[in-house]
Protein backbone atom coordinates (compact mmCIF):
# COMPACT_ATOMS: atom_id res chain seq x y z
CA UNK A 1 0.00 0.00 0.00
CA UNK A 2 1.15 3.55 -0.70
CA UNK A 3 -0.54 6.95 -0.47
CA UNK A 4 -1.72 6.76 -4.12
CA UNK A 5 -3.41 3.39 -3.63
CA UNK A 6 -4.88 4.57 -0.35
CA UNK A 7 -6.29 7.77 -1.87
CA UNK A 8 -7.71 5.86 -4.83
CA UNK A 9 -9.40 3.43 -2.42
CA UNK A 10 -10.73 6.17 -0.14
CA UNK A 11 -11.70 8.76 -2.77
CA UNK A 12 -12.76 6.38 -5.52
CA UNK A 13 -12.28 7.05 -9.22
CA UNK A 14 -14.89 9.10 -11.08
CA UNK A 15 -14.31 9.81 -14.74
CA UNK A 16 -17.17 12.30 -14.95
CA UNK A 17 -17.67 15.40 -12.79
CA UNK A 18 -19.87 14.99 -9.74
CA UNK A 19 -20.77 16.97 -6.63
CA UNK A 20 -19.06 15.61 -3.55
CA UNK A 21 -20.61 15.35 -0.09
CA UNK A 22 -20.22 19.11 0.52
CA UNK A 23 -21.29 20.17 -2.98
CA UNK A 24 -17.86 20.71 -4.53
CA UNK A 25 -17.55 19.82 -8.22
CA UNK A 26 -15.09 16.93 -8.26
CA UNK A 27 -13.52 14.56 -10.80
CA UNK A 28 -10.93 11.82 -11.02
CA UNK A 29 -9.57 10.74 -7.67
CA UNK A 30 -10.96 13.48 -5.48
CA UNK A 31 -9.86 16.49 -7.59
CA UNK A 32 -11.80 19.47 -6.27
CA UNK A 33 -12.58 21.43 -9.42
CA UNK A 34 -14.54 24.08 -7.55
CA UNK A 35 -11.60 25.29 -5.46
CA UNK A 36 -8.52 23.86 -7.21
CA UNK A 37 -9.46 23.61 -10.90
CA UNK A 38 -6.78 22.22 -13.21
CA UNK A 39 -3.31 23.40 -14.15
CA UNK A 40 -2.17 24.61 -17.58
CA UNK A 41 -0.25 21.33 -17.97
CA UNK A 42 -3.41 19.34 -17.21
CA UNK A 43 -5.47 21.45 -19.63
CA UNK A 44 -2.82 20.88 -22.31
CA UNK A 45 -2.83 17.13 -21.67
CA UNK A 46 -6.62 17.04 -21.99
CA UNK A 47 -6.41 19.03 -25.24
CA UNK A 48 -3.75 16.70 -26.66
CA UNK A 49 -5.87 13.66 -25.81
CA UNK A 50 -9.04 15.21 -27.24
CA UNK A 51 -7.35 16.28 -30.50
CA UNK A 52 -5.82 12.82 -30.87
CA UNK A 53 -9.26 11.21 -30.44
CA UNK A 54 -10.76 13.49 -33.11
CA UNK A 55 -7.86 12.77 -35.50
CA UNK A 56 -8.37 9.05 -35.03
CA UNK A 57 -12.06 9.36 -35.88
CA UNK A 58 -11.29 11.40 -39.00
CA UNK A 59 -8.57 9.01 -40.16
CA UNK A 60 -10.73 5.96 -39.52
CA UNK A 61 -13.94 7.25 -41.08
CA UNK A 62 -13.03 9.68 -43.86
CA UNK A 63 -10.55 7.92 -46.14
CA UNK A 64 -9.95 11.14 -48.09
CA UNK A 65 -9.09 13.20 -44.99
CA UNK A 66 -5.40 12.30 -45.28
CA UNK A 67 -5.31 14.02 -48.69
CA UNK A 68 -6.12 17.41 -47.15
CA UNK A 69 -3.27 19.68 -46.18
CA UNK A 70 -2.55 20.29 -42.50
CA UNK A 71 -4.51 23.56 -42.29
CA UNK A 72 -7.67 22.02 -43.79
CA UNK A 73 -7.30 18.99 -41.55
CA UNK A 74 -6.95 21.42 -38.64
CA UNK A 75 -10.19 23.16 -39.59
CA UNK A 76 -12.08 19.85 -39.50
CA UNK A 77 -10.46 18.92 -36.19
CA UNK A 78 -11.49 22.31 -34.79
CA UNK A 79 -15.11 21.90 -35.90
CA UNK A 80 -15.35 18.31 -34.64
CA UNK A 81 -13.71 19.32 -31.36
CA UNK A 82 -16.41 21.95 -30.89
CA UNK A 83 -19.52 20.02 -31.98
CA UNK A 84 -18.44 16.39 -31.75
CA UNK A 85 -18.00 13.71 -34.36
CA UNK A 86 -21.71 13.28 -35.00
CA UNK A 87 -22.10 17.05 -35.33
CA UNK A 88 -19.36 17.15 -37.97
CA UNK A 89 -21.09 14.36 -39.88
CA UNK A 90 -24.10 16.67 -40.17
CA UNK A 91 -22.02 18.87 -42.50
CA UNK A 92 -22.90 16.62 -45.47
CA UNK A 93 -22.41 19.22 -48.19
CA UNK A 94 -19.19 20.55 -46.68
CA UNK A 95 -17.69 17.08 -46.39
CA UNK A 96 -18.75 16.10 -49.92
CA UNK A 97 -17.22 19.26 -51.35
CA UNK A 98 -14.01 18.81 -49.37
CA UNK A 99 -13.68 15.25 -50.63
CA UNK A 100 -14.09 16.56 -54.19
CA UNK A 101 -11.47 19.26 -53.62
CA UNK A 102 -13.97 22.11 -54.00
CA UNK A 103 -12.57 24.23 -51.19
CA UNK A 104 -14.45 27.40 -52.13
CA UNK A 105 -17.73 25.51 -52.07
CA UNK A 106 -16.89 23.74 -48.80
CA UNK A 107 -15.96 27.05 -47.19
CA UNK A 108 -19.24 28.61 -48.31
CA UNK A 109 -21.21 25.66 -46.90
CA UNK A 110 -19.57 26.06 -43.50
CA UNK A 111 -20.86 29.62 -43.35
CA UNK A 112 -24.41 28.52 -44.20
CA UNK A 113 -24.61 26.24 -41.16
CA UNK A 114 -26.54 26.82 -37.96
CA UNK A 115 -23.21 26.25 -36.20
CA UNK A 116 -21.70 29.27 -38.01
CA UNK A 117 -24.44 31.48 -36.61
CA UNK A 118 -23.72 30.15 -33.13
CA UNK A 119 -19.93 30.57 -33.14
CA UNK A 120 -19.57 33.66 -35.36
CA UNK A 121 -15.94 34.62 -35.93
CA UNK A 122 -14.73 31.08 -35.33
CA UNK A 123 -16.72 29.85 -38.31
CA UNK A 124 -15.52 32.75 -40.45
CA UNK A 125 -11.89 31.94 -39.64
CA UNK A 126 -12.29 28.22 -40.23
CA UNK A 127 -14.17 28.80 -43.48
CA UNK A 128 -11.26 30.93 -44.69
CA UNK A 129 -8.82 28.24 -43.58
CA UNK A 130 -10.72 25.65 -45.60
CA UNK A 131 -10.87 27.95 -48.62
CA UNK A 132 -7.20 28.93 -48.66
CA UNK A 133 -5.52 25.94 -47.06
CA UNK A 134 -3.61 28.41 -44.84
CA UNK A 135 -3.76 28.64 -41.06
CA UNK A 136 -5.89 31.57 -39.92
Amino acid sequence: MDVYSQLQRDEGVRLHPYSDSVGKLTIGIGRNLTDVGISIAEASLLLTNDVSAVQTQLQSNLNWWANLNEARQGALINIAFNIGWSGLLGFHNTLTLLEAGDYNGAAAEVLKSKWAAQVGARATRLSEQIRTGEWV
